[in-house]
């Protein structure tokens, strides 16, 4: 495509640049659209092996490719550089998975003589005349039953995938891994902080035999994404990102399917009986990695009371010991939020609580877009520390008394991503998962706990359908029944 202009992409750290971005106007994007058409109808007729062989290849090219793509990740997004070899190491899972599941996907046999009663209305004798099973002879009944009924899943045409900044890698291959495996085509449009990634994986994809096509990177103002939003041409609009923009997504979207991985608040119960020193050094890592910028990250702390103070005492020591500073430097656990208007407005949340009665442990300073791991103990529902996803290296600490009560007020609100529980009764884990609305609970673990062969989605304003690589795949996929009477 003809690229009518360059964006600079920059470091959120310290403004630094990081690359050039081409930025489509309406002629590429309505070339990318029109690609996608013809990508889709060459993907959809490759066999289950080309299209694993592909996804293969790219595992192998990221690979040799490693460390490249981890700079590119930790420079644009801000990501330390432990957590942007986390997110590579991922991303070949997710590749090597969708390979293989490519190559097992597919439908199921529907089995046709399961009632009587509905086989005798719906069958006939072989001149026509109403069947009586009472009198049938074995011969008759085993020459009737003889039909297959197979549902066997079909690509459903271009998908337009909008991706998030936090993963810029993963996240994006969780949408166009699974589209590629089924036989679908892709038009990415990565976050606007982060699409330099978006076109190394391009590259990496083109270079393992990805047909021309098949992908088409898009770097685009909101309108145009939009109109693509809103383009009948697409099956699919698949996106991760805020609640806000997610439902107005699909409120946009027309008749086409509508996939949403939204935001979350995510809390943590912490029982009495439960392993302290595990349950603080999960919390940490699960509220302050990546300055806190993960949807299931943990920011609602809830701990039984007789042992609250022996855990926040755990806690706050290890928020202490975290190293904070620049992303690419070796060592540092926590970095720079995507811009300093997010870090504006954490602080501004910060300092609120703190008005309204809420006490500030630990941290909360900013300097330019980089935020002290923050500890909030004292707040309240009606907080927007409490109520919002804060997205930043905050989290609240809060006492409970009772087991129903926590599960309740964890529960509460708009959100329901995933959530996390530290006990040694497995009763109130199963108990627990019954009443608190979650698309996931990680039990002895923290809401940050994802495999990424594991279904992903959320509850109530969290989201809509389901990621983790067989299950988008099943998103991405609708069912054709075949019936072949063979008597």
């Amino acid at each position: 495509m003809t690229q009518a202009s360059f964006e600079v992409i920059r470091s959120p750290f310290d403004g630094s640049p990081v690359g050039q971005m081409p930025v489509a106007g309406e002629a590429e994007v309505e070339a990318a659209m029109a690609a996608a058409e013809r990508g889709y109808q060459v993907m959809r007729r490759l066999p289950r092996f080309a299209r694993a062989d592909i996804l293969d290849r790219a595992a192998g090219i990221l690979r040799a490719r490693r460390d490249e793509v981890v700079r590119t990740i930790a420079a644009e997004a801000g990501k330390p550089l432990y957590d942007a070899r986390g997110e590579v190491a991922r991303s070949l899972f997710n590749l090597t998975n969708a390979a293989a599941e490519t190559r097992r996907f597919g439908g199921h046999e529907v089995p046709l003589d399961m009632d009587a009663g509905v086989f005798e209305y719906q069958t006939t004798t072989a001149d026509g005349a109403k069947l009586d099973l009472a009198k049938a002879p074995v011969e008759t009944l085993a020459a009737l039953r003889r039909r297959v009924g197979i549902a066997r899943r079909f690509p459903i045409g271009p998908i337009l995938a909008i991706a998030p900044f936090n993963f810029p890698l993963n996240l994006v291959l969780h949408k166009v891994a699974p589209a590629l495996a089924v036989g679908n085509s892709v038009v990415l449009k990565p976050a606007p902080q982060t699409p330099l990634t978006s076109l190394l994986l391009a590259d990496i994809l083109r270079e393992a035999g990805l047909p021309d096509e098949a992908l088409t990177v898009v770097h685009c103002p909101v309108p145009l994404a939009e109109r693509m939003v809103r383009d009948e041409r697409f099956a699919m609009v698949t996106f991760t990102g805020s609640a806000k923009v997610g439902w107005h997504i699909k409120a946009i979207a027309g008749r086409k399917k509508v996939a949403l991985e939204l935001g979350g608040n995510g809390a943590v119960i912490v029982c009495a009986d439960a392993d302290l020193d595990l349950a603080a050094a999960r919390c940490v890592r699960g509220g302050m990695v990546y300055g806190g910028q993960y949807c299931i990250g943990v920011q609602r702390i809830l701990v039984e009371r007789p042992v609250h103070e022996a855990f926040l005492e755990r806690l706050l020591a290890r928020v202490a010991a975290l190293k904070v500073g620049n992303p690419t430097e070796e060592g540092v656990d926590v970095g720079p939020v995507i811009d300093e208007g997010s870090a504006r407005r954490i602080e501004s949340w910060i300092q609120e609580a703190a008005a309204a009665g809420a006490k500030v442990l630990a941290g909360g300073e900013r300097e330019r877009a980089v935020i002290r791991p923050c500890v909030l103990t004292e707040t309240t529902p009606g907080m927007k520390v409490e109520d919002e996803e804060i997205f930043g290296p905050v989290v609240t600490v809060n006492p409970f008394d009772r087991f129903e009560d926590a599960v309740a007020r964890a529960n509460s609100g708009k959100y329901g991503l995933q959530g996390g529980l530290f006990t040694a009764d497995i009763r109130r884990a199963f108990g627990a998962i019954e009443d608190w609305d979650v698309g996931g609970l990680m039990v002895n673990d923290v809401p940050i706990y994802r495999l990424d062969n594991m279904p992903f989605g959320g509850w109530k304003q969290s989201g809509l359908g389901r990621e983790g690589t067989v299950y988008a795949m099943e998103e991405m996929t609708d069912i054709k029944h075949l019936v072949v009477n063979y008597a």
